[in-house]
């Protein structure tokens, strides 16, 4: 039985080795799989081996989310999220202005003081942040890409965000 027992070990970690590699993307990954109709066909090199990503579906202020999370471990437990990428939709979205009203609400930022600048997200009229950049992808539809504890830098963000794409474009 000692013999079973090994073998029964060993598959038991090729298994969770399996699993792991499958929740993460592997380091230097291009892409960050399709989240509700959006490709993300651009990850950071801060997503690496030691993140993992998970998906929750949600709805809030009549808008339903479907957002992709990459986090990491922290020592001693926990975990810091790295990336966020967020899909909404619903009827009050109806273009960047509603979008930056709701998104205000929702983040509990006062409007009128978010320091918001302007970008051109192939051919889009987007709008960024400290800590974010979205757009709308057309009436009821729009997305954010999150860097909500400035691990990903400016540049990264962006990149990020030029990389979430339709999935199946018209």
């Amino acid at each position: 039985m000692p013999v079973a027992r090994r073998i029964a070990a060993v598959l038991g970690a090729v298994a969770a080795l399996i699993l792991m590699a499958s929740a993460a993307p592997a380091a230097g990954d291009p892409g960050g799989g399709e989240v509700d109709g959006f490709a993300v066909t651009y990850l950071p090199a801060q997503v690496d081996e030691r993140t993992s990503a998970e998906d929750f579906d949600y709805t809030w202020g009549d808008v339903a989310f479907s957002t992709r999370v990459w986090e990491r471990p922290l020592e001693g437990g926990g975990a810091r999220v790295v990336l966020q990428v967020l899909v909404m939709r619903g009827d009050r979205l109806t273009g960047l202005d509603s979008l930056r009203d709701f998104l205000a609400e929702y983040h509990e930022r006062p409007t009128e003081s978010w320091d918001l600048t302007e970008f051109d997200n192939r051919g889009t009229r987007a709008l960024k942040g400290e800590a974010e950049a979205f757009w709308s992808s057309g009436p009821g539809v729009a997305v954010e890409v999150r860097d909500a504890f400035g691990l990903l830098g400016q540049e990264e963000l962006l990149k990020t965000a030029r990389g979430v794409t339709p999935a199946d474009p018209v």
